[in-house]
């Protein structure tokens, strides 16, 4: 059963979701997170998008497997759906806390940067990405002398 799943998945990555398929798939994840029902007006708010879009991107996604919606009901991730959101997620973070805590680029550009970088980013540059993070969470010595050294040659450069 566990295969049949990675197999779909693996063949859903293949078909390539858009990045608006993905943003969706990410925000249900997200909002499902605080509550255990996600509603589509709640996901086109959440997206600041038109409900006619949001309905058209959940029915692309139902028809994946991805999403399972009822009409006038709820939304709610498939199995292979809510892996892949997931991923995407983890990414998404991975990045955006480099961005932001690592290099210091503000929070309204973290998010945004983030959310474009995650939909391009390649296998290997995530895994380099992640295993640095990793590295400063378990080197916090190490990670402030970073910090102070790369914060002083940011001063110098003004």
């Amino acid at each position: 059963m566990m295969d049949k799943e990675l197999k779909k998945e693996k063949n859903i990555k293949e078909d390539l979701l858009s990045q608006s398929l993905e943003d969706y798939l990410e925000a249900i994840y997200i909002i499902n997170i605080d509550k255990k029902v996600v509603r589509v007006k709640e996901l086109a708010v959440f997206l600041n998008v038109k409900t006619p879009s949001v309905v058209d991107a959940v029915s692309k996604l139902g028809k994946k497997g991805l999403v399972n919606h009822e009409k006038y009901g709820y939304l709610s991730l498939s199995k292979t759906g809510n892996s892949i959101a997931r991923t995407i997620y983890s990414k998404h973070n991975y990045i955006y806390k480099l961005l932001n805590e690592v290099l210091g680029v503000d929070d309204s550009n973290s998010k945004e940067d983030a959310c474009g970088i995650e939909h391009h980013i390649s296998k290997p540059t995530l895994d380099k990405i992640v295993k640095f993070m990793n590295f400063i969470e378990e080197n916090p010595d190490a990670y402030g002398e970073f910090i102070k050294n790369f914060n002083k040659y940011l001063s110098s450069l003004k």
